[in-house]
């Protein structure tokens, strides 16, 4: 068993923008704790979470990597993750394997998109929050006006913890300290203020405090203090310095005596079943008396070493040897190397206890959210599914050779495995095979990726834009399926009603057929034949959506119904159906956040406009820079990286994010309807 107990561990992801300092700061405090000698540099590659190449190359963090420190009783296990938009799905991907989000903010910068996100986001899966305001020693920071606004914007329960000193050279606690100067505020304010809100949640400790005019000491205050970080109404704010290391001392001390074990935190929202009334499962984080229950929140492949699933355990223990199984997996594997890792180096251990993160490696059936379990019956405990950004923007891959589609293929799948926000796609009509991901740089670098991993190129191009149909009216379709070849025919007929359903609702199927018109064992051929013309389309040759499809009548044959003939007549009732109902064509519209130079506003809300873009609302930011909100069609974007940098010299930069569906244009629908060659159906 570890050295450490479960009430030791400390779990805190760090979180936010890209040149906030997550990486350096990781190093400051590895180096404080004195589990390396002394802190690596992201420009010279030696950081121990820029492990990778393509980071090193890159200098900005690609992927989720784990670190672990011990420091006096606590072993802390630092998750370090990307700041770059394009790499959210890895900072969000990390979130079920701690109890704390710590968001790191880059003092010169303020408070940025990612940081409002990151902090948003936390709260709503009930994580503990805190933030790191970070390069407090820059020039020219108002540290006092970046609380102010971060209270204004987040609320009154983000209060300072610590407080910045002697020019931020300095750093001084006001959580068990109540004495001394700072450079804004005081520490006998800051103590108030944070007693004030601590005693809140806690009727005794209020009344004590409050008729009895009692002094708390912090020893009072920390299950209150515990309580209210759970709830929300508290997010600490402790400020460093990564590059001088002014703070991170303190910052250490506030892991270890305030922040949550993994007994403190609120549980993780498990729940048990099979797809139909999932039940809620609380893991219990005992070591000795449950079946072991791990979630798996980060897998990478390599060509050489294998798959290496990074979990975090929730109840029981793991240890070398142990059998488990993957899901509902039905055939165990054996943990013949238990890890622990720091960045890329790996360490063997004997096991792990609840609250702890490790790893396996060559383990094939592992992959994202997956859960293990050496008990059947946690077969079907999972995760309820987190709120990644849909990847809209794509690139259709082929071979560079013909003849190396297969390897090609499994190297795409290797590299998305890795990403929860990738996703391969393969358009049989189109014979196209098309990698999304949520931008520009994102798809750039999981090819360089595949490349530099498994020796395989790709020839790239645009794909084509992710169209949709639906809908307007409902509508009523019939067709009879007959058909006589001197044996066996083939005889089905089907009637069915169809409607719209509420855009983002998907489809529904209904069977509502009398007197067994047509016998239960065809009612999913019809089903079957639906979901055919649903992927094809019917207007444009786009999949359809947000359509619920209701059989109503039909007949059926003794000798001659089959299966093959009510999917036939399903089908082309169905289309008929749609031919009647006002079909369309819809959009993806996509919410982008511009962040340009204040002259080159115009340009910018201008050259969206051209581009049917709607501005929702523009923020001023840090620098003399704004931030503009808005809602453009997705297929007018296909060149915007490059646009914006030539209308902002350089100095522009956006994230991207699907919102919704939205009809195309009466124009650009007859566009893509008189483009579509439908295939001739078999009579």
């Amino acid at each position: 068993m570890p050295r450490y107990t479960t009430e030791a561990i400390r779990n805190i992801a760090l979180v936010g923008p890209t040149g906030g300092g997550k990486t350096t700061l990781i190093e400051a405090l590895l180096a404080q704790a004195g589990a390396i000698p002394t802190p690596g540099s992201i420009e010279r590659g030696t950081t121990v979470c820029d492990s990778d190449p393509l980071e090193q190359s890159h200098g900005h963090s690609l992927s989720a990597a784990v670190a672990s420190l011990d420091h006096d009783s606590i072993h802390v296990n630092l998750v370090d993750t990307p700041g770059l938009p394009d790499f959210i799905g890895q900072a969000i991907g990390v979130f079920p394997a701690v109890e704390t989000v710590a968001v790191v903010i880059n003092a010169p910068a303020g408070v940025e998109a990612m940081a409002r996100r990151m902090l948003n986001w936390a709260a709503e899966r009930k994580l503990c929050r805190m933030i790191i305001i970070n390069k407090i020693d820059g020039e020219e920071v108002d540290l006092a006006a970046l609380v102010a606004s971060l209270r204004e914007e987040f609320g009154p329960e983000c209060l300072p913890i610590n407080l910045p000193a002697n020019g931020g050279r300095e750093v001084i606690d006001c959580f068990y300290n109540a004495e001394g100067s700072s450079d804004f505020s005081s520490p006998a304010e800051a103590h108030t203020r944070i007693v004030d809100q601590v005693v809140e949640v806690d009727d005794e400790l209020m009344t004590l405090y409050m008729e009895q005019g009692e002094v708390l000491e912090a020893a009072q205050l920390h299950n209150a203090f515990e309580q209210a970080m759970r709830e929300g109404h508290l997010v600490p704010i402790c400020f460093v310095s990564a590059r001088t290391g002014a703070g991170v001392p303190q910052l250490l001390d506030v892991c270890e005596r305030l922040m949550p074990n993994p007994l403190e935190g609120n549980p993780r929202p498990f729940v048990k079943g099979n797809g139909g009334g999932d039940e809620p499962f609380v893991a219990q984080p005992d070591p000795r008396n449950q079946h072991a229950v791990a979630h798996v929140f980060k897998v990478a492949a390599d060509p050489f070493v294998g798959k290496l699933g990074v979990f975090r355990i929730h109840q029981g223990t793991i240890a070398k040897d142990s059998q488990l199984f993957v899901g509902d997996g039905r055939k165990s594997f054996k943990v013949a190397h238990l890890l622990k890792l720091q960045g890329k180096q790996q360490v063997e251990i004997d096991a792990g206890i609840p609250g702890d993160i490790c790893a396996i490696a060559k383990v094939e059936d592992l992959h994202f959210d997956a859960v293990l379990h050496d008990c059947h019956e946690e077969d079907h405990v999972h995760l309820p599914p987190l709120p990644f950004p849909l990847p809209v923007f794509g690139l259709a891959v082929e071979p560079t050779r013909r003849g190396d589609e297969q390897r090609l293929s499994g190297a795409l799948q290797r590299i998305v495995e890795e990403d929860p926000c990738l996703r391969l796609e393969h358009n049989v009509a189109l014979n196209e095979t098309v990698l999304r991901g949520l931008g520009d740089l994102h798809l750039r670098l999981a090819l360089e990726k595949m490349k530099q991993r498994f020796n395989v190129e790709a020839i790239t191009r645009p794909p084509k834009i992710p169209y949709r149909e639906t809908i307007s009216t409902p509508a009523e379709g019939h067709h009879r399926h007959k058909k006589q070849t001197g044996g066996a025919g083939q005889f089905g007929e089907v009637f069915l009603r169809i409607e719209p359903l509420e855009r983002g609702s998907g489809f529904q199927f209904a069977d509502e057929v009398k007197g067994g018109a047509i016998p239960g064992q065809f009612i999913p051929a019809v089903e079957k034949g639906v979901r055919q013309a649903m992927e094809t389309g019917a207007l444009a040759g786009y999949p359809m959506q947000d359509v619920r499809v209701i059989i109503t009548d039909g007949k059926y044959h003794p000798v001659d119904s089959k299966e093959v003939a009510f999917v036939a007549a399903g089908k082309r009732a169905f289309l008929d159906a749609v031919s009647k109902a006002g079909p369309m064509v819809l959009e993806p519209i996509v919410s982008i956040e511009v962040t340009v130079p204040g002259d080159a506003m115009g340009a910018v809300t201008g050259d969206l406009s051209s581009k049917r873009g709607q501005v929702m609302g523009t923020q001023a930011m840090p620098g003399g820079l704004l931030g503009i909100q808005v809602q453009a069609p997705l297929g007018e974007l296909s060149h915007y990286a490059d646009e914006l940098r030539s209308l902002t010299g350089g100095q522009g930069s956006y994230t991207l994010e699907f919102s919704h569906y939205q009809p195309v244009p009466p124009s650009l629908q007859r566009q893509l309807a008189a483009e579509f060659r439908p295939r001739a159906e078999e009579d």
